[in-house]
């Protein structure tokens, strides 16, 4: 199964991340959200993983200050009963303990509304933070990336992540 990595930047983290996962995986092709107009092409993808920032929970517009704020709430709308999805999202435990990669929860719940097959979800253990609307009973939605203070992990999370996630499909 070919992966369609799509992402959008704000800081140049998200980008980072989703041009390490296309090295990791030979199959895959890469695409900034912002050269994608409408929400709908993505639904031609076999398999998409999702590279997602750090966004202001809670707030009604600017949430990230990248394509995702308008491409969200139109994931809904769509038909994506068959695509499989993985999500990666980075965050910063330390400041936002709080709210540790709570956009990915937003983006799984927006895909699983819309019929799609979500994999890559990983165990809480290896995290250290206060609360997360990505923690789904004991598992993160998708995989948690924080640059900002565990940069060392995320070479070894991307490769775990990867053998994870090509095996579920």
């Amino acid at each position: 199964m070919n992966f369609t990595i799509v992402y959008a930047t704000a800081t140049g983290h998200s980008e980072n991340i989703a041009e390490r996962l296309h090295q990791l995986i030979p199959c895959s092709e890469l695409k900034d959200l912002d050269y994608i107009d409408q929400t709908k092409n993505l639904t031609a993808a076999e398999a998409l993983i999702c590279c997602i920032p750090t966004w202001n929970t809670g707030a009604l517009e600017k949430r990230s200050g990248t394509s995702w704020d308008q491409h969200l709430e139109n994931i809904r709308g769509l038909d994506f009963s068959n695509t499989v999805v993985a999500i990666v999202g980075l965050g910063d435990s330390a400041a936002f303990g709080k709210y540790f990669c709570d956009a990915m929860e937003e983006l799984y719940t927006a895909f699983v509304k819309a019929g799609a097959t979500m994999i890559g979800q990983v165990p809480i253990d290896d995290y250290i933070f206060d609360f997360s609307k990505s923690n789904i009973d004991g598992l993160f939605c998708g995989l948690p990336i924080d640059e900002d203070n565990e940069s060392e992990k995320t070479e070894g999370r991307l490769s775990q992540w990867v053998a994870q996630i090509t095996s579920q499909v």
